[in-house]
């Protein structure tokens, strides 16, 4: 089943049967063909529509559909982000990340930053040695490190800030 939020707006969920789709619980009966890469031909309830995928990011799961010159932004929730949204766990990327945390206790064996740097996302930041394993912690998105909280040789226990932004 999935979530599926039109022009954040209107929220349907949409599900797959062996007779087909449905929509909001009812079946949902159409044809559709592929003219071409991106483009495409729907019959529904006797009416012909042309669609053409315009967008499709399919990391955020957003895409942007132009339906008889009318343009459309479709956002799909699958199972696994409705549970986590229940759970209270919400994709972290359109949020800053103001702080970082050791994920588990361990030892601080290599920093490499310091209060001043501009890091981008994926940047190395220091390294966790943990049950004899070492452990990079990137950073998660783009920022001005504000605070390095530790040094190198310290032992830190799960959840401890460690740098700030």
């Amino acid at each position: 089943m999935l979530k599926v939020t039109v022009n954040k707006a209107n929220v349907v969920e949409v599900g797959n049967t062996d007779q087909g789709i449905t929509v909001d619980g009812k079946s949902f009966i159409w044809d559709i063909v592929q003219l071409s890469e991106g483009y495409f031909h729907i019959l529904h309830h006797k009416k012909s529509y042309k669609a053409e995928v315009v967008k499709a990011d399919k990391v955020s799961k957003t895409f942007t559909f132009k339906i008889n010159n009318h343009i459309h932004t479709v956002e799909v929730k699958d199972k696994f982000d409705l549970l986590l949204e229940k759970l209270g766990m919400t994709n972290g990327t359109s949020s800053k990340v103001n702080t970082i945390k050791a994920p588990m206790p361990g030892l601080i064996i290599d920093l490499k930053v310091k209060a001043g740097d501009t890091v981008k996302a994926g940047d190395q930041l220091l390294i966790l040695e943990a049950m004899k394993m070492e452990n990079i912690l990137k950073s998660a998105g783009e920022g001005v490190v504000k605070l390095v909280k530790v040094k190198k040789g310290d032992t830190v226990e799960k959840n401890q800030v460690l740098i700030e932004f």
